[in-house]
Parts: structure tokens; sequence; C-alpha cells
């Protein structure tokens, strides 16, 4: 096909593009090409995040020493604040509500100091896990990696941070009467449980501050009002004997109560499986499953929103 110029020649036309009138997609799937930060397949997202295993570890721990890097005891802070938090717990719900009824000063110690410990795990992945996307925006935006690593990460240095302060907890259980013994090694499989549950917290409040920043300023408050409503400072079954039955359930079976009563039960001489709910072993591990799996496809249902906008 041609057609003449200005100056009577003849100017010949380039031939047609064999991809002429192809569709954005049907160009795209010919050659190969995929859409830049498309969320992969689940297992391939899983295949991904296990290959950045070591990025994980690694981010978890410098983070987890650079927290305290400002402050003269620096590390010490991480036992030092849950300890301070327990000292002021004991003089208001021990010493002036008696909120220690039923136990031995012996007991009610170790139960404070214990739920306060296994609290704080939780609530500190929670705080974490809510900035994980929205605190990292710089990081998210420069690198390619699945977004998962970060909430992931921020569980892993809370996970860190509990294992010290459990010497001290150890040390506080030992030093009111309650000796190593079989049941210690309940810890472990509470603390991976408890691990799994806020990693899958962790996740889901990821998604929601990168899309909520606000989420951060809430959730102090939510926080709170959990903690009082688990039985950090007082048994549960205690303070609400002659409620209705279905009240004490409810409060008893939320998970962290679950596993603050399992690590109190694993620990503490005297603290014995009456305190605990029926089937409590069945009900910790179903809330780790069912947090830690649907937390982490929530999650990844969003992988392609982060850092955009």
């Amino acid at each position: 096909m041609s057609e003449r110029s200005h100056d009577g020649g003849v100017l010949l036309s380039p031939p047609a593009s064999p991809d002429e009138g192809l569709a954005a997609a049907e160009l795209a799937a010919k050659y190969g090409l995929a859409v830049s930060g498309a969320r992969p397949s689940l297992g391939e997202y899983v295949r991904q995040l296990w290959g950045r295993r070591h990025f994980i570890l690694a981010f978890s721990s410098a983070k987890l020493t650079a927290q305290y890097s400002q402050a003269r005891l620096g590390q010490l802070w991480q036992v030092a604040t849950p300890l301070l938090n327990a000292g002021v717990y004991f003089m208001i719900f021990g010493l002036i509500l008696g909120a220690d009824r039923g136990m031995s000063k012996g007991v009610y110690i170790p139960f404070l100091v214990t739920g306060i410990f296994v609290f704080t795990f939780t609530q500190s992945s929670v705080m974490s896990g809510v900035r994980a996307i929205s605190g990292n925006l710089g990081l998210v935006r420069a690198l390619h990696f699945p977004r998962a690593a970060l909430p992931v990460s921020f569980a892993f240095q809370q996970l860190q941070q509990l294992l010290y302060s459990m010497i001290v907890l150890v040390v506080i259980v030992v030093g009111f009467g309650s000796y190593p013994d079989a049941s210690w090694a309940l810890a472990v499989p509470v603390l991976a449980l408890q691990f799994l549950f806020n990693m899958g917290l962790a996740l889901i409040f990821a998604r929601a501050g990168a899309k909520t920043p606000d989420l951060a300023q809430l959730m102090p408050f939510v926080m709170r009002t959990w903690m009082y409503a688990s039985g950090v400072m007082f048994s549960i079954r205690v303070m609400l004997e002659g409620k209705p039955q279905w009240i004490s359930d409810v409060l008893q079976w939320n998970p962290a109560a679950v596993y603050m009563d399992l690590m109190r039960f694993a620990l503490i001489e005297g603290y014995g499986s009456e305190n605990l709910p029926p089937h409590v072993w069945a009900v910790g591990a179903g809330w780790a499953v069912l947090f830690a799996v649907g937390g982490f496809v929530y999650f990844w249902q969003a992988e392609e929103r982060y850092g955009r906008g």
C-alpha cells in the first residue's frame, strides 16, 4: 500500500504490525507480561515468604536492638517496663481493691506478673502490627518482597522480647515457692500457640492499619479494655462467682485469658486445673489456627494494594 508525497514521489507505508488490533490483555498474554506488584497465588506467596525467612529474623532482631538504643538502661527496659506495670497493678488491684481474693500472696504475685507479661506479648504484637505497613512505607515502596514479612517479623520481635522477660518471670515464680517440675514444659506449647495467634492478629491489623492509619490512635483504648476483661489482675472464676455462668465462660474463653491461664497453670504451684475452663487446650489451639490461617489469607488478599496511593 502506498501514497504520493507532495512532490509527486511515492511513499511506502510501513507493513501492518502483527499485533495490531490486539487488546492490552491479549498482548500481555502473548509476550508473557505480568502486572507489576500483582498478587501471587497463595501457595506461591507462602513460598516467597519462606524464602525471606532470614530477612524476617534479622529484621526483627535489628528492630528489637534499636527499640531502646537511645535509653541509658538500653535493653533492660524490655523487662523493667512490664515489671513496673506489675508493681502499679499490684498496689491498686492487690492492696487497695482486693483483687487477690481467693489467692495467697505467694500465688497472686506470680499470677499477676505472669498475666502482665503474657498479655503484653499480645498487646505489643497488635500495636506493632497496626503500624507494620503504614510505618514502613519507604521500604514497602522501594523494594519488592511479600509484605507479610513485616507483620510477621514484628510478631517475632515481640516473641524475642517475651523470652527475655521470661527469665525474670522464672525468678519471680521460683522466689514465691513454685519450683521447676514437669508442668513447666507446657510453657513451650503455650508460647507456640500464642505466637501463632499473635501473628494472625498482627497480619489482620497490618492490613487494617495500612488502609486506616488513625486505627493506631484507637487501639490503645481497645487493648486496655481487652486487658481488663481478660483477668490479668484478678481471677475471672472467683470475681464472677454468683454471676450468670455464660459471662464467666465468655471471658475465660477469650484468647488472651486462655493463654494467660495456660501459662499460669504451667508455672505456678497452687494454680490448678480447677481454674481453667473446659477443653482449654483445644480452645487455645483453635484460636491459634483460626487467627494464623485466617489472618494470613486476609492479609494476602490485599497484597497488591500495600504502599499504593
